[in-house]
């Protein structure tokens, strides 16, 4: 069984999936998009202006992955875009290095929540809401010697 996250955004999905396929030294995927769609009797068309949105798109970092689109325009039955609530995103890794620089890089433009700092449990852990709306914990986990 795997678990993979998959965020919906408000019209900015390609360019926040290419941030983190950047930060975390991923591969973005194919970008489908609404306008890509074979159209569907049951469905009203999709308005120009949501043609670009992000049906479906993903970036793979080794072997996980994060999915994503823009929220299904309001014209076509979808629902008004709501920012996350109640989660966050969860990223563990080695060293303090990587998690200050992952940090660094979600916290661009973002709302740090917890700065980067050593804790009780972490030698680096952060939260904090990234510019498009995402919300992160950044942990560092070392193995026992």
């Amino acid at each position: 069984m795997q678990f993979i996250p998959y965020l919906n955004f408000n019209g900015n999905c390609a360019e926040a999936m290419a941030f983190y396929a950047k930060v975390f030294g991923g591969k973005q995927g194919p970008v489908m998009t609404f306008g890509s769609m074979p159209p569907m009797p049951e469905m009203p068309p999709i308005p120009d202006s949501a043609k670009n949105a992000v049906m479906h798109t993903f970036v793979q970092v080794g072997d996980q992955e994060i999915m994503a689109s823009d929220v299904m325009p309001e014209a076509c039955g979808g629902a008004k875009y709501q920012p996350p609530q109640g989660m966050q995103l969860s990223v563990r890794v080695d060293t303090v290095e990587e998690g200050e620089r992952i940090f660094q890089a979600l916290s661009d433009g973002g709302t740090i929540t917890m700065p980067f700092a050593k804790t009780f449990w972490s030698p680096g852990f952060g939260m904090v809401t990234d510019r498009f709306g995402t919300p992160w914990m950044v942990n560092v986990f070392e193995q026992a010697a």
